[in-house]
Protein backbone atom coordinates (compact mmCIF):
# COMPACT_ATOMS: atom_id res chain seq x y z
CA UNK A 1 0.00 0.00 0.00
CA UNK A 2 1.26 3.48 -0.89
CA UNK A 3 2.47 5.76 1.91
CA UNK A 4 1.50 9.41 2.31
CA UNK A 5 3.08 12.12 4.46
CA UNK A 6 1.04 15.29 5.04
CA UNK A 7 2.32 18.77 5.96
CA UNK A 8 0.03 21.17 7.83
CA UNK A 9 0.30 24.57 9.51
CA UNK A 10 -3.14 25.05 11.02
CA UNK A 11 -6.56 23.52 11.48
CA UNK A 12 -5.99 20.63 9.12
CA UNK A 13 -9.50 20.24 7.73
CA UNK A 14 -8.13 18.98 4.41
CA UNK A 15 -5.97 16.56 6.35
CA UNK A 16 -9.12 15.31 8.06
CA UNK A 17 -10.81 14.83 4.70
CA UNK A 18 -7.88 12.67 3.57
CA UNK A 19 -7.84 10.73 6.86
CA UNK A 20 -11.55 10.02 6.43
CA UNK A 21 -11.07 8.96 2.81
CA UNK A 22 -8.31 6.52 3.80
CA UNK A 23 -10.36 5.10 6.67
CA UNK A 24 -13.39 4.55 4.44
CA UNK A 25 -11.40 2.99 1.61
CA UNK A 26 -11.83 5.83 -0.88
CA UNK A 27 -8.06 6.32 -0.88
CA UNK A 28 -6.05 3.11 -0.94
CA UNK A 29 -3.07 4.36 1.05
CA UNK A 30 -1.60 4.68 4.52
CA UNK A 31 -1.07 8.05 6.17
CA UNK A 32 2.40 7.45 7.55
CA UNK A 33 3.03 10.77 9.32
CA UNK A 34 1.97 14.39 9.67
CA UNK A 35 4.45 17.24 10.06
CA UNK A 36 3.92 20.87 10.99
CA UNK A 37 6.03 24.00 11.32
CA UNK A 38 3.81 24.96 14.27
CA UNK A 39 3.54 22.88 17.42
CA UNK A 40 0.12 24.44 18.11
CA UNK A 41 -1.37 23.32 14.78
CA UNK A 42 -4.68 21.56 15.36
CA UNK A 43 -3.85 19.33 12.44
CA UNK A 44 -1.34 17.55 14.70
CA UNK A 45 -4.14 16.72 17.12
CA UNK A 46 -6.21 15.35 14.25
CA UNK A 47 -3.31 13.09 13.32
CA UNK A 48 -2.81 11.87 16.88
CA UNK A 49 -6.53 11.14 17.25
CA UNK A 50 -6.28 8.94 14.15
CA UNK A 51 -3.19 7.15 15.43
CA UNK A 52 -0.87 8.81 12.93
CA UNK A 53 2.64 9.89 14.05
CA UNK A 54 2.63 13.68 14.40
CA UNK A 55 5.74 15.87 14.45
CA UNK A 56 6.44 19.59 14.82
CA UNK A 57 9.66 21.24 13.65
CA UNK A 58 10.23 24.81 14.82
CA UNK A 59 11.88 26.88 12.06
CA UNK A 60 13.44 29.10 14.75
CA UNK A 61 15.54 26.14 15.86
CA UNK A 62 17.44 26.15 12.57
CA UNK A 63 20.10 28.47 11.23
CA UNK A 64 18.26 29.28 8.02
CA UNK A 65 15.51 28.16 5.65
CA UNK A 66 17.79 25.67 3.90
CA UNK A 67 18.76 23.96 7.16
CA UNK A 68 15.09 23.65 8.13
CA UNK A 69 14.19 22.22 4.74
CA UNK A 70 16.97 19.63 4.92
CA UNK A 71 15.93 18.54 8.42
CA UNK A 72 12.26 18.34 7.43
CA UNK A 73 13.05 16.33 4.29
CA UNK A 74 15.25 13.92 6.25
CA UNK A 75 12.46 13.30 8.76
CA UNK A 76 9.92 12.87 5.97
CA UNK A 77 12.17 10.41 4.17
CA UNK A 78 12.36 8.23 7.27
CA UNK A 79 8.75 7.30 6.42
CA UNK A 80 9.61 6.52 2.77
CA UNK A 81 6.55 8.30 1.36
CA UNK A 82 5.25 7.74 -2.14
CA UNK A 83 3.43 11.06 -1.94
CA UNK A 84 3.84 14.29 0.06
CA UNK A 85 0.64 16.29 0.51
CA UNK A 86 0.57 19.95 1.53
CA UNK A 87 -2.69 20.59 3.37
CA UNK A 88 -2.72 24.19 4.50
CA UNK A 89 1.06 24.27 4.88
CA UNK A 90 1.85 27.98 4.98
CA UNK A 91 5.65 27.97 4.97
CA UNK A 92 7.36 28.46 1.62
CA UNK A 93 9.55 25.48 0.73
CA UNK A 94 12.86 26.08 -1.00
CA UNK A 95 13.71 24.85 -4.51
CA UNK A 96 15.95 22.02 -3.29
CA UNK A 97 13.13 20.64 -1.11
CA UNK A 98 10.62 20.89 -3.93
CA UNK A 99 12.94 19.19 -6.41
CA UNK A 100 13.52 16.37 -3.94
CA UNK A 101 9.84 15.46 -4.23
CA UNK A 102 9.29 16.50 -7.83
CA UNK A 103 6.29 14.76 -9.33
CA UNK A 104 5.15 13.37 -5.98
CA UNK A 105 4.10 16.45 -4.00
CA UNK A 106 0.62 17.97 -4.18
CA UNK A 107 -0.87 21.21 -2.90
CA UNK A 108 -4.37 22.67 -2.75
CA UNK A 109 -4.82 26.42 -3.19
CA UNK A 110 -8.01 28.43 -2.59
CA UNK A 111 -8.36 30.08 -5.99
CA UNK A 112 -8.81 29.20 -9.63
CA UNK A 113 -5.12 29.23 -10.49
CA UNK A 114 -3.32 30.94 -12.11
CA UNK A 115 -5.63 33.58 -10.64
CA UNK A 116 -4.65 34.81 -7.16
CA UNK A 117 -1.54 32.93 -6.08
CA UNK A 118 -0.44 33.65 -2.54
CA UNK A 119 -2.57 34.86 0.34
CA UNK A 120 -6.00 36.53 0.85
CA UNK A 121 -7.56 34.92 -2.21
CA UNK A 122 -11.16 35.22 -1.01
CA UNK A 123 -10.79 38.94 -0.33
CA UNK A 124 -9.24 39.43 -3.77
CA UNK A 125 -12.15 37.66 -5.41
CA UNK A 126 -14.61 39.91 -3.56
CA UNK A 127 -12.62 43.09 -4.24
CA UNK A 128 -12.55 42.31 -7.95
CA UNK A 129 -16.28 41.48 -7.98
CA UNK A 130 -15.65 38.02 -9.42
CA UNK A 131 -18.77 36.02 -10.19
CA UNK A 132 -16.97 32.72 -9.57
CA UNK A 133 -14.15 31.59 -7.33
CA UNK A 134 -12.84 28.20 -6.36
CA UNK A 135 -9.94 25.94 -5.52
CA UNK A 136 -7.14 24.16 -7.38
CA UNK A 137 -5.17 21.00 -6.71
CA UNK A 138 -1.77 21.13 -8.38
CA UNK A 139 1.65 19.54 -8.45
CA UNK A 140 4.20 21.55 -6.48
CA UNK A 141 7.03 23.25 -8.37
CA UNK A 142 9.53 25.89 -7.19
CA UNK A 143 7.19 28.66 -8.41
CA UNK A 144 4.79 29.58 -5.60
CA UNK A 145 1.33 28.20 -6.42
CA UNK A 146 2.59 27.86 -9.99
CA UNK A 147 2.69 24.11 -10.53
CA UNK A 148 0.56 22.37 -13.17
CA UNK A 149 -3.12 22.25 -12.22
CA UNK A 150 -4.70 18.81 -11.84
CA UNK A 151 -8.28 19.59 -10.87
CA UNK A 152 -10.31 22.68 -10.02
CA UNK A 153 -13.69 23.18 -8.39
CA UNK A 154 -15.69 26.36 -8.95
CA UNK A 155 -18.14 28.09 -6.62
CA UNK A 156 -20.41 31.07 -7.23
CA UNK A 157 -19.73 34.44 -5.61
CA UNK A 158 -22.79 36.33 -4.38
CA UNK A 159 -23.09 40.07 -3.79
CA UNK A 160 -23.72 39.64 -0.08
CA UNK A 161 -20.78 37.26 0.50
CA UNK A 162 -18.21 37.87 3.20
CA UNK A 163 -14.76 36.30 3.12
CA UNK A 164 -16.04 33.76 5.67
CA UNK A 165 -18.93 32.82 3.38
CA UNK A 166 -16.59 32.33 0.48
CA UNK A 167 -14.06 30.43 2.56
CA UNK A 168 -16.73 27.99 3.73
CA UNK A 169 -18.06 27.45 0.21
CA UNK A 170 -14.59 26.87 -1.22
CA UNK A 171 -13.51 24.62 1.64
CA UNK A 172 -16.51 22.38 1.11
CA UNK A 173 -15.25 21.76 -2.41
CA UNK A 174 -11.67 21.28 -1.24
CA UNK A 175 -12.72 18.44 1.05
CA UNK A 176 -14.27 16.70 -1.97
CA UNK A 177 -11.59 17.15 -4.62
CA UNK A 178 -8.36 16.79 -2.62
CA UNK A 179 -8.96 13.18 -1.52
CA UNK A 180 -10.12 12.42 -5.06
CA UNK A 181 -6.83 13.61 -6.57
CA UNK A 182 -4.78 11.88 -3.87
CA UNK A 183 -6.64 8.69 -4.76
CA UNK A 184 -5.80 9.12 -8.44
CA UNK A 185 -2.12 9.43 -7.57
CA UNK A 186 -1.87 6.43 -5.25
CA UNK A 187 -3.81 4.30 -7.75
CA UNK A 188 -1.18 5.08 -10.38
CA UNK A 189 -3.60 7.00 -12.59
CA UNK A 190 -1.95 10.42 -12.14
CA UNK A 191 1.60 11.47 -13.05
CA UNK A 192 3.62 14.53 -13.91
CA UNK A 193 5.41 13.96 -17.20
CA UNK A 194 7.74 16.65 -18.62
CA UNK A 195 5.79 19.36 -16.82
CA UNK A 196 2.41 18.09 -17.98
CA UNK A 197 -0.30 16.47 -15.89
CA UNK A 198 -1.24 13.04 -17.22
CA UNK A 199 -4.40 11.28 -16.00
CA UNK A 200 -5.27 7.81 -17.27
CA UNK A 201 -2.73 8.23 -20.06
CA UNK A 202 -4.20 11.52 -21.30
CA UNK A 203 -2.62 14.96 -20.97
CA UNK A 204 -4.81 17.17 -18.76
CA UNK A 205 -5.67 20.73 -19.97
CA UNK A 206 -3.91 23.68 -18.37
CA UNK A 207 -6.94 24.45 -16.20
CA UNK A 208 -7.13 20.88 -14.97
CA UNK A 209 -9.23 17.78 -15.56
CA UNK A 210 -12.83 18.42 -16.61
CA UNK A 211 -12.03 22.05 -17.41
CA UNK A 212 -14.64 23.76 -19.55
Amino acid sequence: MKRIVVLVSGNGSNLQAIIDACQHGRVNATLSAVFSNKASAYGLERAQSAGIPAHALDPKSFADREAFDVALADEIDAYQPDLVVLAGYMRILGPAFVERYAGRMLNIHPSLLPKYPGLHTHQKALDNKDVEHGTSVHFVTPELDGGPVILQAKVPVFDEDSTDDLHARVQHQEHAIYPLVVGWFVDGRLTLDNGQVVLDGQVVPAQGHAAE
